[in-house]
């Protein structure tokens, strides 16, 4: 089997240099092996998506020497797969309206005297799981906003016991439980990062998925999904966290260290690159 990776970035900023170590992981994991390195643009949040960062994503990484097939992938062209999916879960009886706001799910958790928690903190303590069929039907006619939850407990025991592997931790017992009940679409946004990106790595058919290590636990509910969904599962690169000079990890506010800041101070892409980690 030929091994394929990806870069997924989402064009909400510049890249910074823990983009960078991911990229060039990926990339680098497919040249050693005679694989495919393939580019996806994850732009379904069009409030904050950009076409000038998604131009200078493009840019960027071939300034640090990428090449990947053409054209990318841009997860926007592929919503009807993102609803047949969802449809196919509903269907099985794994979805439930949410009709919860941020906000008072924050309070529900503050109010509690023993509120769940996950490996990420507080979860959705599944209010509206608990709803009557009448309840939901009467909050949908009268037009109520509300999100598609995953009822985990439910399609956990429908999958059975599930594993999956990382490169570095071994083989993993999957415990979707732990995330608790996660939102797959929203009225604003139709997909969510766990549908939208399991789906994807296996329509590209992608063997190793490379992420930072803060999205370890994320890969437990991408394993159940593909379970539910008859999906392959690929093999996960979960890398360390690059941090900045202050000690907090990158994230794309972080302009000194983006690589667009990095190259007009007049660094080389060999230099960026051994800071992300890959001295040539």
């Amino acid at each position: 089997m030929t091994p394929v990776t990806r870069f997924a970035p989402s064009p909400t900023g510049y890249l910074h240099l823990g983009h960078a170590h991911s990229a060039l992981f990926a990339w680098r994991a497919a040249q050693d092996a005679g694989g495919r390195f393939l580019l996806r643009i994850e732009d379904v949040d069009k409030a904050r998506c950009r076409p000038e960062f998604e131009a200078a994503i493009l840019e960027d990484l071939a300034w640090l020497g990428l090449a990947w097939e053409n054209p990318p992938l841009r997860q926007s062209e592929r919503m009807a797969d993102y609803a047949d999916a969802l449809d196919r879960l509903d269907r099985l009886g794994l979805l439930y309206p949410c009709f919860c706001t941020r906000k008072g799910i924050r309070a529900e958790i503050a109010g509690a005297a023993r509120a769940p928690h996950g490996p990420e903190g507080p979860i959705y303590p599944g209010t509206c799981r608990s709803l009557s069929e009448d309840q939901r039907q009467e909050r949908l006619a009268a037009g109520a906003a509300y999100a598609r939850r995953l009822d985990v407990a439910a399609a956990v025991a429908r999958a059975g016991p599930l594993s999956w592997t990382d490169r570095g931790a071994g083989e993993i017992a999957a415990e979707p439980l732990s995330l608790g009940d996660v939102v797959l679409a929203r009225k604003e946004v139709a997909t969510s990062y766990h549908l939208a990106v399991t789906l994807d790595d296996a329509a590209q058919g992608v063997t190793l998925v490379t992420r930072g290590a803060d999205l370890f636990h994320t890969s437990h509910v991408h394993r159940l999904l593909q379970a539910l969904l008859g999906l392959p599962v690929p093999e996960w690169h979960h890398h360390a966290l690059i941090a900045g000079p202050d000690g907090e990890r990158l994230a794309k506010r972080a302009d000194a260290l983006s690589i667009r800041a990095l190259r007009q101070a007049g660094k080389t892409a060999a230099e960026v690159r051994a800071l992300a980690g890959f001295p040539d």
